[in-house]
């Protein structure tokens, strides 16, 4: 089996596939802090109760993908790779591993390893072009053209983000439930500021997709437009742009990733 593992700045997923299927999936918080050690203890305990894994770690694992937008995480995991599962095949995501798109910026060691990820699984498995919107600590949008090229994007608050910020700097706001009001009329502060933060990222959403269509295609309307991250389901059923959901679209990518470099290893 193959352990996909995704490290944003808040939550670490983790995937575990049997050839192209996923068939089991873990979210964790992204500590900066914790050791190879400590990750590997973690890694044993939630792999440990899965029937078709083994009780030692490392047991049924055949391959490791790794992403991570956090170094120093990235930097323990690859620890972990050598110590304890050295003598399965792993990829880390990082220049100069084969991922099979293009990247069409000014400087492409600075885009997110993620945001390169999504756009390897959009195009395997709805072509170009299309817009990947990711719901995580940052909301992004990622632009893949015809050719299946990644061509840029755009990146706003994450919605976690903009409800802390809303608790520390209002005086009379506070840190609320991230869940959709009775109404868009809010009939009490908390269902105001959740009606705020639900139909103010839809809005975003569907302007943002708008414009980014009408520079990426001739006709906005060919432009597939895909949602991920943890926090996609509270805005997919006010968004009007969005096509698909794929809350998995990172690790996909990783397996895509995995099979294109593991002949090299």
């Amino acid at each position: 089996m193959l352990l996909t593992i995704d490290v944003g700045n808040t939550h670490t997923v983790l995937g575990l596939f049997d050839g192209d299927d996923i068939v089991e999936h873990w979210r964790i918080s992204t500590d900066a802090r914790r050791t190879a050690d400590e990750l590997a203890v973690l890694l044993q305990g939630l792999m440990g109760m899965h029937p078709l894994l083994g009780d030692e770690l490392g047991d049924g694992i055949d391959g490791i993908a790794i992403c991570a937008t956090v170094p120093s995480v990235l930097h323990e995991l690859r620890e972990v790779t050598r110590r304890y599962y050295g003598d399965v095949p792993a990829v880390l995501v990082e220049p100069g591993v084969k991922t099979g798109v293009p990247i069409l910026t000014d400087n492409p060691k600075e885009v997110g390893a993620d945001r390169i990820i999504n756009a390897v699984a959009a195009v395997d498995l709805y072509g170009g072009p299309a817009i990947v919107v990711d719901f995580g600590t940052a909301t992004t949008f990622d632009a893949v053209s015809a050719r299946g090229e990644y061509v840029g994007g755009v990146i706003a608050p994450g919605i976690e983000i903009s409800v802390e910020a809303l608790g520390v700097r209002g005086a009379q706001l506070r840190k609320i439930e991230v869940a959709r009001p009775r109404s868009v009329i809010g009939k009490n502060t908390v269902e105001a500021m959740q009606s705020g933060i639900i139909y103010g990222f839809a809005g975003q959403v569907d302007g943002v997709v708008n414009r980014m269509a009408r520079e990426l295609a001739d006709d906005p309307d060919d432009v597939t437009v895909i949602a991920t991250g943890g926090l996609a389901p509270m805005v997919l059923g006010e968004s009007s742009v969005i096509d698909e959901h794929e809350p998995w679209l990172t690790l996909v990518g990783l397996r895509l990733v995995y099979e294109r470099n593991v002949s090299r290893l």
